[in-house]
Formats: C-alpha cells, structure tokens, sequence
C-alpha cells in the first residue's frame, strides 16, 4: 500500500456518501479527471496504481475478501472495453444533456456515476482479483490510449488545451455568483 492511497481513499466516501446529500461534490470527479487526463500524457496510467481513490479502496479494502480469481478473459479484450468505454461516455453524456444545464444536476451525474461504478468495482472485486474494475475501467481505458499516443505532440497539445478550457469553463462558473 502506497502512502498516496492512504490520502486518496478518503476522497471516493467524501464523494458517494457526501454527494448523497451535497451534489456539488460531482465536481471533485470532473477535477480529477481533468487531472488525470493531463497527467496521462506524461505517466499513461500512472493516476490509476498511485493516486486513484477507488483503486485505493480496492486495494485497502476489497483486497481482504476478494476471491482473487481471474477476470473473464473478454473482459480484457480491447474491442469488449471500447463497448464498456463508449456505453459508459454514451450514459454520462445522456445523462448531461437531460439536466437542461442545471449546475447543480450535472453535480449529480458524476456523483451518481461515482456511486454505480463502485458498486460495480466492489461486485468485481468481490468475485475476482480484487482491482477487476480496473481492467475494464473507462477512464482507465482512455488514460491507456492518450498515453499511448503521447508522442502525437499535436494531439497533446489539442487535447491539454481542452482540458485547460473545461477547467476554465468550470472555474468561471464557480466564480460566477462570487462578486
């Protein structure tokens, strides 16, 4: 166990629990993947073994009473984890765009995409080895393939700007009734 996943553990209750009752705190999920994009470009899937909550808490704690057996071997297929990526994309953007824009429902979205993919990750975890969602995690996914492409300078490049735009945007919009 990683001294950084003694810090990052607290962050994946903070979020399902406290965003059970504060929706705001889907955006500490939109902050960290920001992050972990950017960082993906340097380290590939460096955020997911070091610093990623819910692989924290798979290793704290679902490591105890996982049955450790091996995944299902389509599951780490990469046509079967495009499927998982775009469903998964496919959902939070539908999700997203029935919110109407409200802020506070796009909050939501993420904290209950937060709480379902736990649940997933604990299910996995509990009937195979114990960071089985890591295998076919979406963001994990696409953290593999920008780190694979990270000497296309341009498309970083391309990319890093949009990330920095989205963290802007949302900047903006946190700053907005704060005059």
């Amino acid at each position: 166990m990683k001294k950084t996943q003694l810090i990052m553990v607290w962050f994946l209750p903070i979020i399902v629990i406290g965003g059970l009752f504060n929706a705001w705190l889907g955006y500490l999920v939109v902050a960290m993947m920001a992050f972990f994009l950017a960082l993906s470009f340097f380290k590939a899937r460096y955020w997911c073994w070091n610093l990623c909550p819910r692989g924290a808490f798979l290793d704290i704690v679902i490591a105890r009473f996982s049955v450790n057996k091996p995944l299902p071997k389509v599951m780490a297929k990469q046509w079967f984890r495009w499927i998982i990526f775009i469903l998964f994309m496919g959902f939070v953007i539908l999700r997203i765009v029935r919110t109407g824009g409200n802020l506070l429902m796009i909050g939501s979205v993420f904290v209950g995409m937060c709480i379902f993919t736990t649940v997933i990750s604990i299910i996995l975890g509990g009937f195979t080895k114990h960071r089985g969602w890591c295998v076919i995690c979406p963001m994990g996914f696409l953290q593999e393939k920008i780190g694979k492409t990270r000497k296309q300078d341009a498309l970083k490049n391309y990319i890093l700007r949009g990330i920095y735009r989205l963290g802007s945007f949302f900047s903006s919009i946190l700053m907005f009734g704060k005059k």
